[in-house]
């Protein structure tokens, strides 16, 4: 038995469950950012807590029950987040299947589940999954500070931004604030770097490396900013900054944008570059959007001389031309465009009040001018999709190749608009929480009133190996990064995704 400690935040691991093939060299291995930060605050705090990454450490769910029961802790807390926020659905698999088992060994441990999913979902996890003590209905910090000051744990009226469970029923109290941003430095004073694995464990993804010779490890992830000032409707990040605990709340009705200061910042990178990592994603949602914050970033990582191979996330309509030579001379080699669909009348269903009219081929044509990598992201099966606008899709990225791109299926997460919209109409959604992977075998993505959603899907995995295959595409990407990266994105197709939805 361990010593004992006040809190364990584990990160679940289903990879093989989510990513199928792709798990054991393929998919990104990513730090869990929100364990290492929540594990931070309480540390700050005065609380003894730690870490157990069973996705890093490659453990089955029964290997990670049997550990997380040796530890002697207080509260175990599932952070059920992923390596893109709307992953904590997907994740939701790996997380249960493991609590459920700690359960049965340890029927008195009390465990508290905090992250996306079940911030859009409080009532309804507590009642799927008995083996779950409580959850956080939103980012949870100062639900898990005021918790771990409680010393009878079957009280819990007065810990505010928690549902919990007494005897047969589920409760819910009130709500509990997000850390406002002028004490993110205070409650969310950064990551437990310390409390995690070396660095050197993870890896990032494959098109990543490329641009750093294919070297894949170390890796790792950190926040600069949280949340998101926009609206779109499939789109269910800011639901974790939650403090309605009204019914049909969607992540639209909590959009909210804060960052910790540049100063602040710099230290995490100062961290990770002692740690001799190269290999660096910036997780914020947009990254480039408030000049203040992200240029200041950049001229301190450029005064250090840091040679990072950093990617990042911007939309369209907030990356501008006077940006682009900082960010390339912060080692910002990849930038993560929401393009989703080129045709302006949808996109500007789906962006709602954040729309902005933006010809996007010239923005792909400025980022690559200025010696950075562009990401592609386009969405298949939106609302008002047809197979003739799928393929107008598709045609554009054949036509217009960016050196990386994401084919993704609608999928509506919870806590999104399109979730609440089809709850409202009753359509079809995924029966697992695997069901929510774009990767897996039970894959079920959202369908519209045009398409089944075997018809989008069929057309997702048909299109990623056509545009993947597609001669445009692979001479840019030679041209590029070499044989060395061609080689490890074949190593990539051979891996063949099986579909329950396509009869596989």
């Amino acid at each position: 038995m361990k010593r004992a400690i006040d809190i364990l935040f584990v990160h679940p691991n289903a990879s093989e469950k989510i990513y199928q093939g792709l798990a054991s060299k393929n998919s990104a291995i990513e730090p869990p950012i929100w364990a290492a930060m929540l594990a931070k605050s309480v540390l700050w705090k005065n609380h003894s807590a730690e870490i157990l990454d069973a996705e890093v450490e490659g453990l089955s769910y029964s290997e990670a029950a049997k550990i997380i029961s040796e530890y002697n802790a207080r509260i175990v807390c599932f952070v059920v987040y992923g390596q893109q926020p709307s992953a904590s659905s997907q994740n939701m698999e790996g997380a249960t299947k493991t609590a459920e088992i700690v359960k049965n060994i340890s029927p008195n441990q009390f465990i508290l589940f905090v992250g996306g999913h079940v911030a859009a979902l409080p009532s309804e996890t507590l009642f799927r999954h008995d083996c779950i003590d409580a959850v956080c209905q939103n980012e949870g910090v100062y639900t898990i500070l005021d918790l771990l000051k409680v010393k009878d744990l079957t009280r819990l009226s007065d810990v505010n931004g928690l549902t919990w469970r007494q005897d047969n029923y589920v409760l819910t109290n009130e709500s509990s604030p997000v850390v406002p941003k002028k004490d993110l430095e205070r409650d969310l004073p950064g990551m437990a770097w310390h409390l995690l694995p070396s660095l050197k464990k993870y890896r990032t993804a494959g098109w990543h490396s490329w641009s750093n010779d294919s070297e894949k490890q170390p890796f790792a992830a950190l926040y600069t900013s949280l949340g998101c000032p926009y609206k779109c409707s499939f789109c269910m990040i800011n639901i974790i900054n939650r403090t309605d605990n009204s019914n049909n709340v969607s992540s639209e009705d909590s959009n909210l944008f804060r960052w910790w200061s540049p100063e602040f910042i710099i230290r995490q990178f100062d961290y990770i570059a002692k740690m001799g990592v190269k290999n660096v994603k910036i997780a914020d949602e947009l990254f480039v959007l408030n000049p203040n914050h992200f240029m200041k970033i950049c001229d301190m990582i450029i005064e250090r001389g840091y040679d990072f191979n950093i990617w990042a996330y911007s939309r369209v309509d907030t990356c501008k031309p006077k940006y682009l030579e900082k960010l390339q001379k912060a080692g910002v080699k990849w930038l993560g465009l929401g393009i989703e669909n080129p045709n302006n009348t949808l996109r500007q269903e789906i962006h709602k009040g954040g729309f902005q009219d933006v010809k996007v081929l010239d923005l792909i044509k400025m980022v690559r001018d200025a010696g950075i990598n562009v990401g592609g992201n386009y969405i298949f099966g939106l609302p008002y999709d047809t197979h003739e606008t799928m393929q107008a899709t598709l045609d554009f990225a054949l036509e217009n190749p960016t050196e990386m791109a994401n084919f993704y299926s609608a999928m509506a997460y919870p806590g999104s608009p399109l979730f609440k919209q089809a709850r409202l109409f009753n359509t079809p959604l995924p029966q697992t929480y695997a069901g929510y992977s774009q990767h897996s075998y039970e894959t079920f993505n959202l369908s519209n009133d045009n398409l089944t959603s075997a018809e989008i899907l069929s057309f997702r995995d048909k299109a990623w190996d056509t545009y993947h295959s597609h001669d445009k595409y692979l001479n840019l990407m030679k041209d590029k990064f070499g044989q060395k990266a061609v080689d490890e994105l074949d190593s990539t197709k051979k891996v063949k995704l099986k579909r329950k939805l396509l009869g596989d």
